[in-house]
């Protein structure tokens, strides 16, 4: 009925209530597809204490936030072997749209290791 004031008259945030985000999904829930969907939703689980992450669920809905952000690049960062920049969490909210952020850095590091190895190769047998 009434929000709780501090003696000051201001509204005491400390005393109002978490809130509840079970449930709070933008669309339906949609399970990973891929193996770095899987990997992405594990993780966002975890650091967005959650149950579920779909691959369509926006992290900042989810509760996300920019401290988490950081920690869930990271976390993608040690299980996947890519560094990500904080600005692709911002503009990849959603476990589809950073899957596809992952998978192309992934495949540019691949494609450098085969270009060093062929230049290696190369040197070896001048």
């Amino acid at each position: 009925a009434a929000l709780p004031l501090t003696p000051n008259g201001k509204v005491d945030r400390k005393a109002l209530p978490a809130p509840d985000r079970a449930g709070q999904r933008s669309t339906a829930y949609v399970p990973p597809r891929t193996p770095t969907e899987e990997t992405l939703a594990r993780i966002w689980t975890e650091v967005l204490n959650v149950p579920q992450v779909g691959v369509h669920d926006n992290f900042f809905d989810l509760g996300g936030h920019s401290l988490l952000a950081v920690t869930m690049v990271s976390r993608v960062r040690d299980a996947c072997g890519v560094k990500l920049n904080l600005k692709d969490v911002f503009f990849s909210m959603t476990v589809a749209e950073l899957s596809m952020v992952v998978e192309t850095a992934e495949k540019a590091l691949n494609a450098r290791d085969a270009e060093w190895m062929t230049e290696l190769l190369d040197t070896l047998e001048k």
